[in-house]
């Protein structure tokens, strides 16, 4: 089933959603890893890992920050202009291979731009592990289509 069409109308401030769950597997860290060029032991050596403080392998931030996305695009897939901006990045505790992650989109910013038929949101996800743990967090400025009178 998908989502209702929303539009800059639709969300006021202190609005939430939240998203699907999506587990990140060893094939996903594998295959992003090498899409982008990572090497980084940490990433892709399960030996050299075991030994680091984290006990084993983490996701890089960029594969986070990408799943996240993708988990909130049917929030505003219909409205979506363009994104502004990224701000606030905080990555806050590590991600394992195996970790399923949730975002909750929180809206803390909404104002009208100099042209009627969109608008600007400040989107905050908060992204979550299976244990509730905050993992990871950022504001997206969005540029939203506004709904036209008829």
């Amino acid at each position: 089933m998908s989502e209702p069409a929303r539009y800059w109308e639709d969300f006021a401030i202190g609005d939430r959603y939240p998203t699907s769950t999506r587990k990140i597997t060893d094939a996903d860290l594998d295959s992003f890893c090498q899409l982008v060029g990572y090497d980084v032991p940490l990433f892709v050596n399960d030996d050299l890992a075991a030994d680091s403080t984290y006990g084993g392998r983490i996701c890089p931030s960029h594969l986070i920050m990408s799943v996240a996305t993708a988990m909130t695009g049917q929030l505003f897939s219909k409205s979506l202009i363009g994104l502004l901006g990224l701000e606030n990045g905080k990555f806050l505790a590590p991600v394992h291979p195996g970790d399923s992650l949730s975002t909750e989109v929180e809206v803390i910013e909404k104002r009208t731009t100099s042209k009627p038929e969109r608008g600007i949101v400040t989107f905050r996800d908060h992204v979550r592990n299976q244990h509730g743990v905050e993992v990871f967090q950022i504001d997206k400025i969005t540029l939203i289509a506004c709904r036209v009178a008829g």
